[in-house]
């Protein structure tokens, strides 16, 4: 970690006046203060602390309690299971591979693919091993779904079958008016390979197209899902959010299959009424904590968590996952406060190296705001603990520890650059960013609470943090940015990834933000290529890795457009949260 604390050979003290360089100096005082070698000087002067100024959370206990189903018990699970074995008699009598192809898709976005998971993947492999005639060639919404469903899959399909659309290089006029075999043609481009030069032609090509197209050309279903795609693509979406919306589009459709529309809206109810008696336990833990009153200057988003925890594991199975997620999201974003915005620079040193010696005797040299944070942050891990040895026989306790420790030695770093006024680069913000953001944490809880047999090879590939789960972490940071750097700005954080390319290149905040999209549609292609790799020795399954991924789809969905869709809960509470966890779809 050496290597990435300012006070080091990285820093050029040319960017500092005298009084910054005065405030580094200081900040060396305090580091020796923790390991035992100088006393913090004790001073009388009051503490002025900042404010987030974080709005109370809309979600109260009473609330969450008082949330009701109908959609439980033994005739709501008969009736499910009915239609499930419809649906899948359905799936197996569709005999043309683009018909299959189409239902695949249909069943995904309907949130159903996880009932069909060994159907699906049979399909997909017959369909990759199997020869396309001649109709289906000429079709480039069939070329382009094949090739994102294969590649969604772990297929590998070459790119060379989109070469006849094009003539010298460049995508053929002939294809502009078929505004569903752009659509498909631009989803499809968000899953290339980094240097596959032909998808990225196809992304500008398509985007450009879609962005033009005028809606009195096409119907109105397919203009919301030209919308909805130029605002995220499906690569970088939570199927399950986006349920209920495609269950409306679908119901329209002139391919809808009553079967399947049926069991679509039965399972998102069932789902829901599930996931709101997990809240209702989640909500009852965070009172017991009493932290949303303790500490007032924090964000108190318990629902927001469980929103990201739904995100990253959705299906019913993963429940444990969910509740330790979502305790981990829930702490995390205070301790993020605490190191933001609370805490003065004596108190977060004194808090970084009470954490690393994990000693309890230690915890009386805190604030007593600091002691609820310790103790809570050794309860979660010890519970945590317990039920891993429980269940699996493997002690995660000194790898927890460690997750912890790395986490907020990237946190003092960020407080350091604050208190001492140094502006990062890019490079050096990323470095240490793609940590502090909590997103290695996240991806290593995730292992832990949803793999049936916990590989100790695995353990140590993640927290090695290789480039796959780098990449990830670094678009969950850009990604997280992009909604939060505004709000971040104007209190006077450390600068985000956007303003530290602003003062890097001399650029305008637009030109900026552009340059960052950009930059997460790049790293995204690379973790394509690294997914489809045979050379980076990366042991994870690929359904882990699509949990890992989850994490900054889940991203995406909160901070798309700029907004703060975590710390500024409302942004998202009168749509997706109700939609997702309180009214239920009509049968």
């Amino acid at each position: 970690m050496a290597a990435i604390f300012p006070v080091s050979p990285l820093i050029n003290f040319r960017r500092f006046t005298p009084c910054k360089l005065k405030a580094v100096t200081a900040c060396k005082s305090v580091i020796k203060s923790v390991t035992g070698i100088t006393k913090v000087p004790v001073t009388t002067e009051p503490i002025v602390r900042r404010s987030a100024n974080y709005k109370p959370c809309l979600w109260d206990d009473n609330f969450l309690q008082s949330l009701k189903t109908e959609y439980m018990g033994e005739a709501i699970d008969a009736r499910a299971s009915a239609l499930r074995e419809e649906v899948r008699m359905i799936f197996n009598n569709v005999v043309e591979p683009l018909d299959q192809l189409e239902l695949i898709d249909q069943l995904q976005r309907l949130g159903l693919d996880y009932h069909f998971h060994d159907e699906i993947n049979r399909t997909l492999k017959n369909i990759h091993t199997g020869q396309k005639n001649e109709t289906w060639e000429k079709d480039l919404h069939a070329t382009a779904l094949e090739f994102r469903l294969l590649r969604q899959h772990g297929h590998y399909i070459s790119p060379e079958g989109f070469k006849r659309f094009t003539e010298n290089g460049s995508f053929n006029k002939g294809i502009r008016a078929d505004v569903q075999g752009l659509l498909s043609l631009y989803e499809a481009s968000y899953f290339s390979i980094d240097g596959e030069s032909l998808m990225d032609e196809a992304w500008s090509f398509t985007s450009n197209l879609l962005k033009e197209c005028p809606e009195n050309t096409v119907d109105l279903d397919l203009q919301m899902q030209v919308r909805n795609a130029l605002e995220l693509p499906l690569q970088w979406r939570i199927p399950r959010f986006d349920a209920k919306w495609y269950i409306n589009l679908y119901q329209k459709s002139g391919d809808m299959i009553p079967a399947v529309l049926a069991f679509a809206k039965l399972d998102f109810n069932v789902r829901q009424g599930l996931n709101q008696e997990e809240l209702k336990d989640l909500s009852r833990w965070w009172s017991r904590l009493g932290m949303g009153e303790k500490l007032p200057f924090s964000r108190d988003r318990l629902v927001a968590s469980f929103f990201w925890s739904l995100g990253i594991t959705g299906e019913p199975h993963h429940r444990y996952c969910r509740e330790v997620l979502t305790k981990i999201i829930e702490l995390i974003g205070v301790y993020d406060d605490v190191y933001d915005v609370y805490g003065t620079l004596d108190e977060l040193e004194l808090f970084t190296d009470v954490v690393h010696r994990w000693d309890i005797n230690a915890m009386k040299e805190l604030p007593d705001y600091m002691k609820l944070c310790f103790l809570s942050l050794i309860n979660v891990v010890n519970e945590t603990t317990y039920d891993i040895l429980k269940d699996h026989n493997i002690d995660t306790f000194p790898h927890q520890k460690k997750w912890f420790n790395d986490l907020f030695e990237r946190y003092i770093v960020e407080a350091r650059w604050y208190n001492s006024g140094y502006q990062p680069t890019l490079e050096e913000y990323l470095k240490n960013g793609f940590v502090s953001i909590a997103g290695p944490i996240a991806v290593l809880y995730s292992y832990i609470c949803t793999e049936d047999r916990i590989k100790k090879e695995d353990l140590e590939f993640i927290e090695d943090l290789p480039d796959i789960v780098r990449l990830a972490c670094e678009i969950f940071r850009l990604t997280d940015d992009y909604g939060t750097s505004s709000a971040e700005l104007k209190r006077g954080d450390v600068p985000s990834s956007i303003h530290c390319y602003m003062s890097d290149a001399g650029v305008s905040e637009e030109v900026s933000r552009e340059h960052m999209m950009n930059l997460i549609r790049k790293k995204w292609a690379q973790i394509n290529k690294l997914r489809f790799s045979k050379e980076n020795n990366n042991p994870l399954s690929w359904s882990f890795v699509d949990i890992m991924l989850n994490l900054i789809r889940a991203a995406h969905c909160l901070y798309n457009a700029g907004d703060d869709g975590y710390g500024v809960e409302d942004v998202v509470a009168k749509d997706t949260l109700v939609s997702l966890l309180v009214e239920p779809i009509p049968l």
